[in-house]
């Protein structure tokens, strides 16, 4: 084999070995997994107590609330509800639950166990570990947004649930699959994110990805919403949302880069995983509007379509 032969196909086995994860990154679309995916996305809306179970979002005053199906209380619960379910007192920065006059009634459970007097936890702008209060078909929780508190309530018979017709998809378009350059922010960041109910909370911004689409050169940055779930999460709004997205903004989940938050690499940006955020679907959520450099003056025509016409 002439050197010169042997030495470009050296060099270019040495390319592949060198790059794998740019190949990777690379793989041709798969309709397979974009079905699998759209599915999931689907199915996890559906669930007991996903977004669709959302029936109300009541905003608390100092003081005691009364909750239940009777026409006395402060907070209505559908018919199904006991007449008297509980009371919540917010005092001193905290919501305490405490039973009506005539004692909780009986299958109130908080996390699992049985009804008692305590204060719930309510994580400031962050809901997963958030004390459960369970009923029947009912689930209710408090949340707390800057220095507001309200209670969220979903049922697993609620009419959003029980009317979903389908979610609505663009084409899926192995051109809007990118491979994204990620540059750390040393130290990392935060910004400062609004939201749909005029709160405001700060997030930690690990980096940004910089890549080309339609010719141009654009960056975005992601949030880090829990430092112990390796995936980032980029809030953003491009030209659809005048006409057939959701208005506010659409959400974009991701693994980390190929070398971690923290050193430079390359970051995977599959647009067709574009996704409505719950606002989409609910009056009941309190949904981040994006940063203004996650503002796109271009149109991302895949992912989630509006589901509200």
């Amino acid at each position: 084999m002439p050197f010169r032969t042997a030495f470009y196909l050296s060099t270019a086995f040495a390319i592949l070995v060198y790059l794998p994860l740019r190949l990777v990154a690379q793989e041709a679309y798969s309709q397979q997994e974009e079905l699998a995916w759209r599915t999931q996305h689907t199915t996890d809306l559906q669930k007991p107590d996903g977004w669709l179970s959302l029936i109300a979002l009541e905003w608390l005053e100092p003081g005691e609330t009364s909750i239940g199906s009777a026409q006395e209380n402060k907070i209505h619960l559908p018919t199904t509800a006991p007449a008297h379910v509980a009371v919540l007192k917010l005092e001193n920065n905290a919501v305490t639950l405490l039973p009506p006059t005539e004692g909780f009634p009986s299958g109130l459970q908080i996390d699992g166990a049985p009804a008692k007097e305590q204060v719930l936890r309510a994580d400031q702008d962050k809901d997963k570990f958030n004390s459960q209060v369970t009923i029947g078909t009912l689930n209710f929780y408090v949340i707390k947004r800057a220095d507001k508190f309200a209670l969220r309530i979903k049922d697993a018979k609620s009419p959003f649930l029980l009317e979903f017709h389908g979610l609505k998809w663009f084409e899926p378009n192995p051109a809007y699959r990118v491979t994204a350059k990620w540059t750390p922010y040393v130290p990392a960041k935060s910004v400062s994110l609004l939201t749909l109910v005029g709160t405001e909370y700060s997030e930690p911004v690990p980096g940004f990805a910089e890549f080309r689409l339609q010719r141009k050169t654009f960056r975005l940055e992601p949030v880090l919403e829990d430092p112990n779930n390796p995936r980032l999460f980029f809030i953003l709004r491009d030209t659809t949302s005048t006409e057939n997205t959701y208005p506010a903004c659409r959400f974009l989940y991701t693994t980390f880069p190929d070398h971690g938050v923290d050193q430079p690499g390359e970051l995977l940006l599959d647009f067709n995983h574009l996704e409505n955020p719950p606002c989409a679907y609910t009056p009941y959520a309190t949904c981040p509007l994006p940063p203004a450099g996650n503002r796109l003056a271009i149109a991302l025509p895949v992912g989630e379509q509006r589901y509200h016409k």
